[in-house]
C-alpha cells in the first residue's frame, strides 16, 4: 500500500496542478510570489556556476609516486 502510494506522488493532473497554485497564492499572495521565484532562480543559477567551475585543486593534484593506476 505505501510503496504504490509512492509511485502516484509524480502524477499530478490539471485540477491537482491548480489547486497548488491557488493554495501558494493564498498562502504568499500574489505580489510576493515573483520575489521567491525570483530567488529560486538565482539559487539555482549560482549553484550551475559554482558546480561548472574548474576547481584548481583538483586540476594542479601532485600524483602520487606510489599510486597503483599510474602505468609503468
Amino acid at each position: 500500500m505505501l510503496l504504490s502510494s509512492l509511485f502516484l506522488i509524480g502524477n499530478f493532473g490539471t485540477t491537482e496542478i491548480l489547486l497548488i497554485v491557488v493554495a501558494i497564492i493564498l498562502l504568499f499572495g500574489a505580489k510576493r510570489i515573483p520575489e521567491l521565484f525570483r530567488g529560486m532562480g538565482q539559487g539555482i543559477r549560482e549553484f550551475k556556476d559554482a558546480s561548472k567551475e574548474e576547481k584548481p585543486e583538483f586540476r594542479d593534484r601532485p600524483v602520487n609516486p606510489n599510486d597503483s593506476n599510474q602505468p609503468r
